[in-house]
């Protein structure tokens, strides 16, 4: 049996921001129970749902030093579906309703959950072989783990994996409060560990000190190693090639189910999928205020609002769009440019675009179950998920060529008649544009269309295939 600890900051169903809660809530429930006992442990925010809270069990609790300070840490344990989640206890870090707040803040609360978690090891009746961290906030373990726990005999053997699910994001604190926060000694900040242009850097030290690296697919970890899209540790990541992997994400076969989702208006699979699409389509389009049209190409778009996802190409885009015959809808917040930019067009052009700048994942089963085609123009995306459930849904996707959406969407070939999208290579709003209209004449020859998306609909992106790959990867870390 190979024990296998997840750590992350979040996790659904008891937090999420992004996809990273995702990956940690889905992917433990994927592996051979009988060969891999795998964990998650996470911070205990309060911002938990009580039917949550109300059900864990409280272990023990112990001090966890951290530099000069000693603090109260306690342990809770719930088993959610099959899974053992342990939640690390502390109100001083964790009370609060957001799971990242002023960023002066974030460096202590995260130091201290990585600390924690090692400190908690012997106390939970669970020795992990492996310690999977994920992102920034769980970048300072594999640190701890070497500089800290070296001599520990308890820690022997644990080995250590880094996951990278968006390089962008890597916590840059200055040396002097990560000094303090950490109680790392000072040789850990040197231009070969932690220290990055005179401050310091969690995911970086993570990276260093992981015994293997993996992202979340095949074309990022590629990407991430050159100076474009490598964020200042291109170098690094080169320098570690041997120990780098990429192991694309899956989505929840359960909960993305055309055939049994409750969310959406019509259920359907394969076999019926054109004709229920156009009652989700015609019922979609008469909630929101579009024009009622079953043969009006639709495109859909659930997305937070960033310029990363690709909403300068579009905004760019958004008068040209309004002079054809066909609709968007909207669903997502991010930057106040494009949130006001989508209220502007869903006003001026009421029965052609709808602008939805909330969340709701109600609405956002709706749009994937009604749309047409859905758009993900993006300047980077590790992996991606709203293209996979798309393909789902039988929505085809149009993308841009890179990371894991290059990975997943196969473009179109008219000659063959193969492929599940259509994609576009250089981050240009004129191939963008070119790409859209192209999708567009596709769509009035149904048949060819429909072919397309039942083809996406073949696909198989669940979690299974994912946790085949990481099984893989624990095997060789601990034989």
């Amino acid at each position: 049996m190979t024990n296998v600890l997840l750590a992350a900051s979040e996790a659904v169903p008891f937090a999420k921001t992004g996809g990273l809660a995702d990956v940690v809530g889905s992917l433990p429930q994927s592996f051979d129970k009988e060969n891999y006992d795998v964990r998650v442990i996470m911070p205990k925010y309060g911002s938990i749902p009580r039917e949550y809270t109300d059900k864990m069990i409280f272990l023990t609790h112990i001090n966890v030093s951290l530099g000069w300070r000693n603090k109260y840490c306690g342990i809770f344990k719930l088993e959610h579906e099959g899974i053992i989640f342990y939640f690390i206890d502390n109100e001083f870090y964790f009370s609060g309703i957001q799971l990242y707040s002023y960023i002066h803040e974030d460096i202590e609360k995260f130091a201290f959950f990585s600390k924690a978690v090692l400190s908690v090891l012997p106390h939970i009746d669970f020795r992990p072989d492996i310690l999977h961290c994920n992102d920034w906030q769980t970048g300072l373990i594999p640190v701890m783990l070497n500089v800290q726990y070296k001599n520990h005999k308890f820690y022997n053997g644990i080995k250590t994996i880094m996951t990278i699910h968006n390089l962008q994001y890597q916590g840059i604190w200055g040396m002097g409060e990560t000094y303090d926060a950490t109680g790392l000694p000072i040789e850990c900040f040197t231009p070969d560990k932690m220290e990055y242009y005179n401050d310091s850097n969690l995911l970086k030290g993570g990276l260093v000190y992981a015994d293997h690296i993996t992202t979340v697919s095949n074309t990022y970890i590629e990407e991430v190693q050159t100076l474009e899209y490598g964020e200042g540790l291109d170098g690094l990541l080169r320098s570690r090639k041997q120990d780098l992997s990429g192991i694309l994400n899956g989505i929840s076969y359960t909960e993305y189910n055309p055939s049994t989702d409750d969310m959406i208006y019509a259920k359907y699979d394969r076999r019926d999928f054109p004709s229920k699409k156009k009652e989700n389509k015609i019922t979609l389009q008469r909630q929101l205020g579009l024009n009622e049209d079953k043969n009006k190409f639709l495109i859909g778009l659930v997305s937070r609002l960033t310029d990363q996802k690709g909403f300068d190409l579009i905004a760019y885009l958004m008068n040209r769009f309004c002079e054809e015959d066909m609709q968007l809808v909207l669903l997502g917040t991010g930057d106040a440019k494009h949130e006001d930019m989508f209220r502007y067009y869903a006003n001026t052009h009421p029965g052609k675009i709808s602008a939805n700048i909330l969340f709701s994942n109600e609405l956002a089963h709706k749009i994937y179950a009604a749309s047409d085609a859905f758009l993900m123009p993006s300047l980077f995306e590790p992996c991606g998920l709203s293209q996979l459930i798309s393909m789902r849904y039988g929505t085809v996707p149009i993308v841009r060529e890179t990371g894991g959406l290059k990975d997943t969407v196969i473009p179109f070939n008219k000659y063959t008649g193969e492929g599940t999208g259509f994609s576009f290579t250089n981050y240009n709003a004129d191939e963008l544009w070119s790409i859209i209209r192209l999708a567009r004449e596709t769509y009035k020859d149904k048949t060819i269309w429909n072919s397309i998306a039942r083809q996406g609909m073949a696909k198989d992106y669940s979690w299974q295939e994912a946790a085949k790959q990481y099984a893989s990867l624990y095997k060789s870390l601990t034989h």
